[in-house]
């Protein structure tokens, strides 16, 4: 398939079915921060419930910046990946005091940022600059696998970017992106094994482990009775949770050392 032949479909996709998002009615850099933050390893339906609220509550930089990590923690419950809250609420720190309030517009700036990676830095460069930044994430990563690698196994990133090189709109990669992850999240499993899902034969395919059970369900559980409780003894948090009690501790240990509690005089309770 060449360039121009793949570049007509996503788009013609996308001219039929494009979603209407939120976050691609704006052009505030904080607002389309947010929801990048936010649909890290979230679907986009969960999102927007939540999107709007955070807004609301926390219009911009400044406003997060100077607000409580619990406030911040109680507007994201229930939202999965906490840390994104804490980490996000230090960004907008960081941005109010280095950066007088603005986001930076150059990728090794944005990286230096707490939460930002390769990928989020190269998105926020298109969605809020319209730079023509190359970024791969679970629905791109889809779509070309299927597009230019039906047979081959072990596809790396390396190999997919060479094709982005070749396709990206330079003029508008904003839109472009919203076309392929458009594209992306239409394609739904239609057999078994590796052919199911595409991005199964990427080189950095990685099976999500289980929710349950799990020491991420753990910490949220506790984040959830100190966000309740505001201050809860630590002997009392053994009794009602169904774990060990040296489980229990290393996990509370892990929310003190990141900024998420505070454990004084055997109490827990949120920073």
């Amino acid at each position: 398939m060449t360039p121009a032949q793949f570049n007509k479909i996503i788009r013609l996709y996308y001219k039929e079915h494009g979603r209407k998002l939120a976050w691609r009615e704006t052009r505030d850099p904080y607002a389309i921060l947010v929801s990048e933050i936010m649909l890290q390893q979230t679907q986009v339906s969960r999102v927007e419930g939540y999107y709007e609220r955070f807004l609301k509550q926390f219009p911009n930089f400044r406003t997060l910046a100077k607000a409580k990590n619990e406030s911040v923690l109680r507007a994201w419950a229930g939202l999965g990946y906490n840390r994104r809250a804490i980490l996000l609420k230090r960004l907008a720190e960081a941005v109010v005091k280095d950066f007088h309030g603005e986001l930076p517009e150059d990728r090794r700036t944005l990286e230096s940022l707490p939460g930002i990676g390769k990928g989020t830095s190269g998105s926020l460069l298109a969605f809020v600059f319209n730079k023509p930044e190359i970024f791969i994430e679970t629905n791109i990563r889809r779509v070309f696998i299927h597009f230019f690698f039906p047979r081959k196994k072990m596809v790396t990133d390396s190999e997919i970017m060479r094709y982005m090189e070749r396709t990206i709109d330079r003029k508008n990669p904003r839109e472009w992106y919203w076309a392929l992850m458009d594209y992306g999240s239409s394609m739904t499993a239609t057999g078994s094994g590796i052919s199911a899902n595409p991005n199964r034969r990427s080189a950095h395919y990685k099976k999500q482990t289980p929710f349950s059970g799990s020491d991420r369900e753990l910490r949220g559980k506790i984040l959830r009775i100190a966000l309740r409780s505001r201050k809860i003894p630590v002997k009392s948090l053994y009794n009602v949770l169904n774990a060990p009690k040296l489980r229990i501790e290393k996990v509370l240990a892990a929310l003190s050392r990141e900024g998420f509690i505070g454990i004084k005089d055997e109490n827990v309770c949120i920073k």
